[in-house]
């Protein structure tokens, strides 16, 4: 029965960890908004597209994955061997888990971004990262640059 409930526990935090971690990452789209950005003014400045290159924004560090991993891995390891042997295993186990929760995570909540550079109308040249959403930015387009709350995203 023990390695029943282990192997079930193994199976379904394994299947829902990704999910569940990726669903933890916050967007950083230019047309998201988080609850404390609104109802605050914002700066507008307007401007051309000088060039558009697609970026990799990395993944998420937190304790949730190594954490959630570590447990996997410890249950797993513990029921490698007995008495001694499943005690090593365990703390074997939740090791590996945890590097490979910490691989996960990242990997789970990796994102696509464009870095747009803007030439604003005062001549100022700016460039801002951006999570890839279905607003498409090309050379020439006319755009505005909203700054506030922190935060600075281009938009049409």
């Amino acid at each position: 029965m023990k390695h029943r409930l282990s192997l079930a526990t193994l199976v379904i935090t394994c299947l829902l960890l990704p999910p569940l971690i990726s669903g933890c990452a916050t967007s950083r789209a230019g047309g998201t908004y988080s609850r404390s950005q609104t109802r605050q003014e914002m700066t507008v400045r307007m401007g051309k597209v000088e060039s558009v290159r697609a970026v990799t924004i990395e993944g998420t560090r937190s304790v949730v994955g190594p954490a959630a991993g570590a447990a996997i891995g410890g249950i797993a390891g513990s029921n490698v061997g007995a008495g001694r042997g499943s005690q090593v295993g365990a703390i074997t186990g939740a090791v590996i888990g945890g590097i490979a929760g910490s691989a996960i995570e990242e990997q789970a909540t990796k994102k696509k971004g464009v870095e747009v550079t803007v030439r604003l109308d005062s001549g100022q040249l700016l460039a801002i990262v951006q999570e890839e959403d279905d607003e498409m930015f090309r050379p020439g387009d006319r755009v505005r640059v909203l700054s506030g709350g922190g935060a600075t995203r281009v938009s049409h």
